[in-house]
């Protein structure tokens, strides 16, 4: 049984081989940006006018001038115009390019307009106000986004503004997602008494629909012989195999011994962790990696949260992937040597800290106690006594 941060620094070291793809920009959202972006040009990329209004010489102004003329109108997407005479005026719109001539802009509430003249009723007027100026946020070639970032709206409206309509981003693996044991049944038939429905494939591919997955599924019953056979199949066809229950000391469960038969090296089976500590983890010759979770479905859940997400991050390359901390709000007793998980509902204090409330269940069976929490609080071995008001590493789902 290997330590918690052992099995972080195994699969870390186990990443899948970076694969890059150029997609266009409308099927960017939540990838993996796999390259540099630059200013193709100043942001903004001309004196930009921020108010509706008029443009003027400020000079004029400060040497008594209050009743301009107006020598007509700049709209936003027209050339730029330029003031003919210094002591009159030009209409501005918002978005437009800055006239040549003037350096200041006085918004319509400061004016009053009548006869095709401008009389200025705000004397508080300085120069150079309401407007963007040419390279005031970036300059041409300057970098705006850095590769590894996961793209948000915000990236998706940098690249539509420098012309990207196709980036390069990682290329999310292709999943198995299996759920094994004869006592499940599908979720549109009833069980019998001691059935129950599939719940954690479920949830699994849920999570990776998050993550951008379409996983595809499968369920495998207690049957070395057709386990042996149709996970050689997958092993071949996917990066990556996600199975459910199979890996603890029971007689049925056959998934350790499959997998060593084909090839696959486990590299870690139990981690001193609660819950989740019968999680099997290997590696295919082929390129495939095997994440075996544990069957109860809090632990399936947790060890796909804790470890299998940071993984995946790592492997597509994803850069600045930290925990958060939050606050105990109640003191926390756990005995055992393991790492805990515990279960949290997040709030908030009035003055800004990020509370962990905990969330008491009935093992890592109570499947419905998920509904209640928000995340996992990851407190250390080495003390059984967990006080409020201490902070530990937060794993959010919700």
């Amino acid at each position: 049984m290997i330590t918690v941060e052992e099995a972080q620094n195994i699969l870390l070291s186990h990443q899948l081989p970076l694969k890059v793809e150029a997609l266009p920009l409308d099927q960017c959202y939540g990838k993996v940006l796999q390259e540099d972006l630059f200013a193709d040009r100043d942001f903004p990329p001309y004196n930009r006018v921020t108010m509706d209004g008029i443009a003027i010489d400020h000079a004029s102004f400060s040497t008594g001038q209050r009743v301009m003329n107006i020598e007509g109108v700049a709209p936003a997407g027209a050339p730029q115009l330029s003031l003919e005479d210094r002591h009159a005026c030009l209409e501005v719109m918002t978005g437009a390019i800055l006239p040549s001539g003037t350096d200041t802009v006085i918004r319509y509430e400061d004016i009053q307009t009548e006869g095709g003249q401008a009389t200025i009723q705000e004397e508080n007027i300085v120069q150079g106000q309401n407007i963007h100026y040419q390279g005031e946020d970036r300059s041409a070639g300057d970098l705006i986004v850095n590769k590894g970032t996961v793209i948000s709206a915000a990236e998706i409206g940098i690249c539509a503004t420098i012309g990207k309509s196709v980036v390069k981003t990682s290329q999310l693996p292709k999943v198995m997602v299996i759920s094994t044991g004869d006592e499940l049944v599908d979720i549109q038939e009833t069980p019998e008494a001691h059935q129950i429905r599939r719940s954690n494939v479920y949830r699994t591919v849920s999570t990776l629909g998050e993550l951008g997955i379409t996983a595809d599924t499968a369920h495998l019953p207690d049957d070395k012989e057709e386990i042996r056979r149709r996970l050689s199949g997958f092993l071949e066809s996917y990066e990556v195999i996600m199975l459910s229950g199979g890996v603890s000391k029971g007689k049925f469960d056959f998934l350790p011994t499959v997998l060593a038969s084909l090839g696959v090296q486990k590299l870690f089976h139990k981690i001193k962790q609660r819950p989740g500590k019968p999680f099997w983890f290997g590696t295919h010759p082929g390129g495939s990696v095997v994440f075996a979770l544990p069957g109860n479905p809090i632990s399936s859940f947790m060890c796909m949260q804790a470890y299998f997400i940071p993984w995946l991050n790592h492997s597509l390359g994803r850069s600045n992937y930290d925990l958060p901390h939050a606050i105990l709000s109640e003191s926390i007793q756990f005995k055992p040597d393991m790492v805990y998980f515990a279960q949290v509902k997040i709030t908030f204090s009035r003055d800004g800290r990020l509370l962990a409330l905990p969330i008491e269940g009935h093992g890592s069976g109570d499947l419905a106690n998920l509904v209640d929490a928000d995340g996992f609080l990851q407190l250390p071995r080495g003390k059984d006594e967990f006080e409020a008001g201490e902070a530990y590493p937060l794993i959010l789902f919700r």
